[in-house]
């Protein structure tokens, strides 16, 4: 079969031939429907991250598709089932395992890292994730590209669930990337009366409006901490949300939040993400802040549950479509921002 391979520092990411995987004891495998492309896939593509990334992986993490062949003792996946699974292989014993935060596990398998992913045309779903429950099934009137949005909106609803929206609520969205606009997806179902977003670049800008966003500011030509204060009669916004990973941007956030609100830093920062901070914006204004980091399965089958309900409008946020032959096109072409989510399929 064709697979996108990491294939080290010096030569990132190839598309090659590597053995159809057959399904041991216990594993499903199957033909990949769709794989939607993440920012981290486009960093290992140009080797800007390799930590944690084995040489000849398949890469992609946000897969999809339908069950092809199933090994002994798996009972409960038929042949052409569509699912879709997150990509934290959990270890199930560890302190955060036990203590039901499973998606902080310590000693977490990462598909797309050291577990072949689903830039491939089969994908091989190991035991432990059909042990555990990690590989769940989707309803057939789901599209496979709808269905591996599952995996950013599963992240997304692991941060809401930390930052929290009320009804009436304000929020400020620092980006309007893939991330930015399923998080004011999902701040409208919340019942955020008012929703912000900060974003430089034109077209995208354009894509928060088409997708219901009410303010819409230009960071290079406005003072979005001004913008948020008129919008607030001055007492700042309920919650802002940071999907922009630029240090820079951490302590505007905290300064555009009334008292008590609420920050969450999405976004990952570089390096090891050092950002000069007023921390008595924190102590007096007695702030939240919080972070959110990959999603277990209880958010992955609400996720799934959104999707198959209609509630989040995919048909917005799948903008390209790319062949598994131009997987490395399709991942260099999330850095023209041009698009939301690109979805690679097999040609």
């Amino acid at each position: 079969m064709r697979a996108f391979t990491f294939a080290g520092p010096s030569a990132p990411a190839r598309l090659t031939e590597i053995a159809t995987p057959e399904p041991g004891p216990g594993e499903v495998r199957i033909r990949v429907g769709a794989n939607t492309v993440c920012g981290t896939d486009l960093r290992i593509l140009r080797g800007e991250k390799t930590k944690g990334v084995d040489l000849g992986v398949v890469l992609g993490h946000e897969v999809s598709g339908h069950v092809d062949a199933v090994g002994d003792g798996v009972r409960n996946f038929e042949i052409g089932d569509l699912v879709a699974m997150p990509p934290s292989l959990i270890c199930g014993l560890c302190g955060p395992c036990r203590r039901g935060y499973e998606h902080l596990c310590e000693r977490v398998h990462l598909v797309g890292y050291d577990v072949n992913g689903g830039l491939a045309d089969y994908m091989l779903m190991p035991r432990v994730a059909v042990a555990k429950g990690l590989l769940m099934k989707a309803p057939a009137t789901l599209e496979p590209a709808q269905l591996s949005l599952a995996e950013p909106l599963s992240c997304c609803l692991n941060g809401l669930d930390n930052y929290r929206v009320e009804v009436g609520d304000t929020v400020v969205i620092l980006g309007a990337g893939p991330i930015g606009m399923i998080h004011l997806q999902l701040a409208r179902l919340a019942g955020a009366a008012k929703v912000i977003i900060s974003e430089p670049h034109a077209g995208r800008r354009g894509r928060a409006a088409a997708s219901g966003a009410d303010v819409i500011v230009d960071p290079a030509t406005q003072d979005l901490l001004e913008v948020v204060r008129d919008e607030t009669g001055g007492a700042g916004a309920d919650v802002a949300v940071l999907c922009i990973g630029l240090p820079e941007l951490v302590n505007e956030c905290l300064s555009m939040v009334r008292k008590r609100g609420r920050v969450s830093i999405f976004a990952g920062l570089a390096g090891e993400g050092w950002s000069n901070i007023a921390a008595n914006l924190i102590h007096y204004r007695e702030l939240t802040v919080v972070g959110a980091s990959n999603s277990g399965r209880e958010s992955f089958a609400r996720a799934i549950r959104l999707l198959s309900s209609g509630a989040i409008d995919t048909g917005s946020l799948l903008t390209h479509t790319f062949g598994l032959s131009r997987a490395a096109e399709a991942i260099e072409f999330v850095a023209t921002r041009e698009g939301l989510k690109v979805a690679v399929v097999p040609d």
